[in-house]
């Protein structure tokens, strides 16, 4: 599925399942609930944390969860992901195009 598919698809389902979008704010707090859910999962699967009784790591789950609520956003703001990517993307490398590759710290660790 390509980003644009995706977008189509969350919309899609939104006018199907979902009466409608929240508005912006309501879906910029739900993003925030849904990093800090993918946070949770990294910092007990990655970090230090332990799982609480009962928890169950689902990192793909919570992968998933801020890909579909920040595809909601860019539908209802109008943004086109794919092209927005593309974009940021030459920006990233016209800008970072030595920057990692003569990094000190990223060499010590290869």
């Amino acid at each position: 599925m390509t980003i644009k598919e995706a977008q189509t698809t969350v919309d899609q389902w939104i006018k199907e399942n979902g009466v409608r979008y929240f508005n912006e704010l309501t879906n910029m707090a739900i993003l925030t609930e849904e990093v800090g859910e993918l946070a949770r999962v990294i910092s007990r699967v990655y970090g230090e944390q332990s799982f609480k009784e009962g928890e169950e790591p689902n990192l793909a789950d919570e992968l998933t969860d801020v890909l579909w609520v920040l595809l909601c956003i860019a539908n209802q703001t109008g943004v086109d992901l794919t092209k927005a990517f593309e974009e940021n993307l030459k920006k990233k490398t016209i800008r970072d195009n030595q920057r990692h590759i003569n990094n000190p710290k990223l060499k010590n660790h290869e």
